[in-house]
């Protein structure tokens, strides 16, 4: 169900990468939500009524309270995240954001620390490869980083802080009750700087009716869902590294569906890149510091 689900991350860069050929990015990102929050809809419904069946149908206050204040929270950060993120897509490859973008699984643990948590050794050498590997990805011989991959990298960091605080909230509330309400708190937030910025014009959804309800059904609901489902069976560690590969998924999306390259040097910074994701995911017995 992990792979599935890096499977159905990285590849949806893909779809998000060719529905900015139609739409802006925050009118890709507020139907995509929308739907997202709608899918998860009948989710929801399903498992209330066999909770009604128990008797415990309705949360406690205090879980109410944290479900709300959670679903919020974690919509806005998730809006500041993919709205980054899209709008680098507007001229970035699919498979290199996605490269770019799955370094959230460095910086997690290196935002430990400002909460007082230890980092292990790992973590320190996979940071140092995974700046060797940006310095090959996106810098070029004249030493200068695009805007456009400072944003993903912007991006990566702020589904790095979601991460976090789905973490604190998921083991207080209803994991997908969570998701659904994040979905909605994101597609609400889109639809300010859609309208602001952006002509909404309904026929040009009509081309890209299947990429928006592939990253809207599948990647934000189901793809949620079989994470929430897997991870109650399997260890954060392996299961960290096992959706980190949505980073190989989405280059190789990118190369087979849309016709992308990478020079010889971006090859070797996403082949760096991915060795960082690895290290920071070895086994902590091994390398720990003291």
């Amino acid at each position: 169900m992990l792979l599935l689900t890096a499977l159905i991350w990285g590849t949806a860069f893909v779809a998000q990468r060719s529905g900015m050929e139609y739409v802006g990015p925050f009118t890709f990102n507020a139907i995509r939500c929308f739907i997202g929050g709608l899918v998860l809809l009948p989710v929801i419904f399903f498992t209330g009524a066999v909770r009604k069946r128990r008797g415990d149908f309705w949360p406690a206050k205090k879980e109410l309270r944290a479900l709300i204040s959670g679903g919020v929270l974690c919509g806005a950060v998730l809006f500041v995240a993919s709205s980054l993120q899209q709008v680098a897509l507007v001229h970035n490859a699919a498979g290199k954001t996605g490269f770019i973008t799955s370094l959230y699984i460095v910086f997690v643990p290196v935002l430990h620390l400002f909460i007082g948590k230890k980092v292990p050794l790992n973590v320190w050498v996979s940071v140092v490869t995974a700046v060797v590997g940006l310095y090959f990805l996106c810098i070029t011989e004249e030493l200068s980083i695009s805007g456009w991959d400072l944003l993903v990298l912007l991006s990566a960091l702020a589904f790095s802080v979601h991460i976090l605080a789905i973490d604190h909230y998921s083991v207080r509330v209803d994991g997908v009750k969570m998701a659904c309400i994040q979905y909605f708190v994101c597609a609400g937030l889109s639809l300010f700087p859609m309208l602001a910025l952006e002509e909404v014009r309904p026929p040009a959804l009509i081309p890209i009716w299947f990429e928006l309800i592939y990253a809207g059904a599948f990647s934000c609901g189901i793809a949620f869902t079989l994470q929430i489902m897997a991870q109650k069976y399997t260890e954060p560690a392996l299961a960290s590294l096992l959706m980190s590969v949505e980073a190989v998924f989405a280059l190789l999306a990118g190369l087979l569906l849309l016709g992308e390259r990478l020079t010889r040097r971006e090859w070797i910074g996403c082949l760096i890149m991915f060795t960082a994701i690895l290290l920071s995911q070895m086994p902590k017995k091994r390398l720990i510091k003291k």
